[in-house]
């Protein structure tokens, strides 16, 4: 029996106090990303391409529209974005860089908040990993970014005949049992001391990769850097170096690069609850 006062479990409400400590939370946010040049912009809640954004399909929540054509709710707002701007909006605007403001819907009935960016025809990650940590400065919150390059899992289950499953879900015990001296180099790493260590021993297969992720993390002005070179993320666009920023076991945000409509963009999302979560604590 459901209750007139009840609403779905994983849907979100906000009152009083939490409501304006959101609403203060996102003024922060994108008075910060406007001062940086970015402009806002509002994407439909629903759309016919989330299945090129979500790993496992069976995250969205479908239907069809009147034409008997599959939509589905907004689960993701990257790839949508970056379309949008460049083919429905391309005769009106050049301009290259958005943030956005919005909710993302998962199955069975899941809502979170997002405040996220995209650079579109950008290529230095460095930069918008700088960009998100200065939003974390300013918010005076000090956790864990954790740097990787999804090129290099992919090259190396290549290099060693391997099912990039082992990557994807984390299979740490398992890589290990190979018993692989440069693989289990790679698998302690933990700083970009012990990655530069670690190029010094690897196939010159995922040297160029790796010595990308070690020059990019210098670049970054943190100092609460984990580097993880095997590390796999769930987003299927991102094809590049790409990031997490994490407290505890909450994922505050995570961006990185990627390539969509032929070009080469990046971005990132700030995830509104897990934020006002540690900005409570």
């Amino acid at each position: 029996m459901i209750f007139e006062h009840e609403i779905p479990n994983g849907s979100r409400l906000y009152f009083g106090k939490k409501a304006r400590q959101k609403r203060e939370l996102e003024y922060k946010v994108s008075t910060i990303l406007d001062s940086n040049d970015f402009e806002e912009i509002i994407t439909p809640n629903f759309s016919y391409s989330q299945h090129q954004s979500i790993q496992h399909g069976r995250k969205l929540i479908k239907f069809s529209d009147k034409d008997n054509e599959q939509v589905s709710l907004r689960a993701d707002s990257t790839l949508d974005v970056v379309r949008i701007i460049t083919k429905r909006l391309g005769r009106t605007t050049s301009h290259k860089k958005w943030f956005y403001i919005q909710p993302i819907f998962t199955y069975p009935a899941n809502e979170e908040y997002q405040i996220g960016c995209e650079w579109i025809s950008h290529n230095n990650i460095a930069d918008i990993i700088n960009l998100n940590v200065k939003i974390l400065k300013e918010l005076n919150i000090k956790p864990v970014l954790q740097i990787a390059n999804i090129k290099i899992p992919r090259i190396i289950s290549e290099e060693l005949n391997l099912d990039i499953e082992l990557f994807k879900n984390g299979e740490i015990a398992q890589l290990f049992e190979l018993k692989n001296e440069w693989l289990t180099k790679l698998l302690e790493v933990k700083d970009i001391s012990d990655l530069k260590e670690a190029i010094k021993v690897v196939p010159n297969s995922i040297k160029d990769e790796l010595e990308n992720l070690h020059n990019k993390a210098l670049e970054v002005d943190y100092d609460n850097i984990v580097i993880s070179p095997l590390y796999y993320g769930s987003l299927k666009y991102y094809d590049g170096i790409y990031y997490r920023v994490i407290d505890g076991n909450s994922i505050l945000s995570r961006g990185g690069m990627y390539s969509s409509e032929g070009l080469t963009s990046l971005g990132f999302a700030l995830y509104t609850d897990s934020l006002l979560k540690i900005l409570e604590d």
